[in-house]
């Protein structure tokens, strides 16, 4: 059996291609006009192209179009779980699609490995697609692999960003950073100031 494999970035690809490609053929899908800005884009494809050569996988990229995302998600900027569910519908149902056009009869994706994201809703956005596209949708939680994953994309040296990918989730992120840092810092200034005291 031949599984088209959407992938989202070479850290996220590592186990479960491992997991799939022990019994099938696994085609690894770049569909991803979320991710901003193209420069970010561009470096996830190409550490995750480069991993896919390096293990003798075969890759294939699917077309950049930012404004197709931005169809997807108009109208839900402000609600995050349903416009993660609208991004998750778009790069699935493009990688069902073109796992259709190629006679592969299944999809899964790398996505569900991340803790981050949510599995149930990746799960329906993939059955969703690869019901309206005529394949089967391999639905496979790999969180529990996740420290395993960004373990060895450490070792391997692979680019690790630290945003989903879409502008509102690095708007997110920095925010999430931000009050990170203002907690420490205050924790900080609190232990300093019963020391002093």
């Amino acid at each position: 059996m031949t599984i088209a494999l959407h992938a989202c970035c070479g850290p996220c690809l590592i186990e479960p291609l491992e997991s799939l490609a022990t019994e099938d053929e696994v085609v690894v899908v770049y569909a991803n006009p979320n991710i901003a800005p193209r420069e970010e884009y561009e470096r996830r494809r190409d550490t995750l192209r480069e991993h896919v050569r390096t293990i003798g996988a075969k890759f294939v990229e699917l077309p950049y179009d930012p404004g197709l995302w931005r169809q997807a998600v108009a109208g839900l900027e402000g609600d995050p779980p349903r416009r993660c569910a609208a991004c998750y519908r778009l790069r699935l149902g493009m990688t069902a699609t073109w796992a259709a056009e190629q006679g592969i009869e299944h999809l899964a994706s790398t996505l569900t490995v991340s803790p981050y994201q949510d599995a149930d809703s990746i799960r329906e956005a993939g059955e969703e697609v690869a019901s309206q596209a005529g394949v089967s949708y391999l639905d496979r939680d790999f969180r529990d692999r996740y420290p395993a994953a960004t373990s060895r994309a450490r070792e391997m040296g692979l680019y690790r960003q630290n945003y989903c990918g879409c502008p509102f989730s690095y708007e997110e992120a920095e925010q999430a950073r931000a009050k990170r840092r203002a907690e420490r810092a205050s924790a900080r200034r609190g232990r300093q100031s019963v020391g002093d005291g």
